[in-house]
């Protein structure tokens, strides 16, 4: 015969826990002693034990003293219903960790594998990283309004990092970053990148440069995130816009541009 301290070492739980469990109706007190002490036997350790691991599992006290009462086929059914939670439980958290796990690497935590491809090529390319970051939040966005549209859209960035010009514009569009809103050299940068925009328009036609299919409150935001980011970019569009092209999430022709000079 077993003390308290014997049957909670046992089955492994504090003698405590015994007692909340005498408590609650679920372990059975057994009769004391001539000492005044309980005694428990090895049917008290099977019940414990029992107890203990339904606990474990997540399954509520109440739950637990309905299924020591039930027969063996009732357990039986009710132990494969707490292995199938736990087993669904362990693919959430492996889940868990796999995020936590890549928490280090940035851009996977909230990016498809695709879009951090892109960035990461951007990178390789020499695109100024205050470039990739305003690329990067605006995928962020992209990904979470309409994670659907991505593989399209990301066809299309493929396609035309892969031309050397449109490698250029993005490196002019670095040089923009260190300059302040009134810099002389941006007008030359706006003539450049205006340059660029009518010949892809005219090679590929208007649909490649206008590529951009999304909702008109979606591009606005988009348009705030990059011009918090890049200050001159703001006066960068002003400048294009009488150069016959404006937007930036959103490029569309002007019909009737300002005049180019300034």
């Amino acid at each position: 015969m077993l003390t308290i301290g014997e049957l909670a070492s046992y089955a492994g739980v504090t003698v405590r826990a015994v007692r909340h469990y005498h408590a609650r109706g679920l372990l059975p007190e057994p009769e004391r002693d001539d000492s005044g002490y309980r005694r428990y036997d090895a049917g008290a350790v099977i019940e414990l034990i029992k107890i203990r691991t339904l606990a474990e599992a997540g399954v509520p006290l109440a739950r637990v003293r309905e299924l020591l009462q039930a027969d063996e086929e009732e357990f039986a059914a009710a132990v494969a219903d707490i292995d199938r939670r736990l087993r669904a439980e362990i693919r959430q958290r492996q889940r868990h960790r796999e995020r936590i796990a890549r928490l280090a690497s940035g851009d996977s935590l909230v990016l498809p594998p695709e879009v951090v491809a892109y960035l990461d090529r951007l990178r390789a390319l020499g695109i100024d990283e205050r470039i990739v970051q305003v690329e990067r939040d605006g995928w962020i966005l992209l990904a979470a309004h309409s994670p659907e549209r991505v593989p399209e859209w990301m066809a299309r960035k493929r396609e035309q990092i892969a031309d050397p010009r449109f490698v250029d514009f993005y490196r002019s569009l670095g040089k923009a970053l260190d300059r302040t809103s009134d810099d002389p050299e941006l007008v030359e940068l706006a003539d450049e990148l205006a340059a660029y925009f009518t010949q892809m328009a005219e090679e590929k036609g208007e649909d490649y440069v206008d590529d951009v299919d999304m909702e008109p409150p979606m591009v606005r935001l988009m348009d705030a995130l990059a011009f918090d980011t890049v200050p001159p970019a703001r006066r960068l569009i002003g400048l294009l816009k009488r150069r016959g092209w404006t937007g930036w999430t959103k490029l569309e022709r002007v019909d009737h541009p300002g005049d180019a000079a300034s």
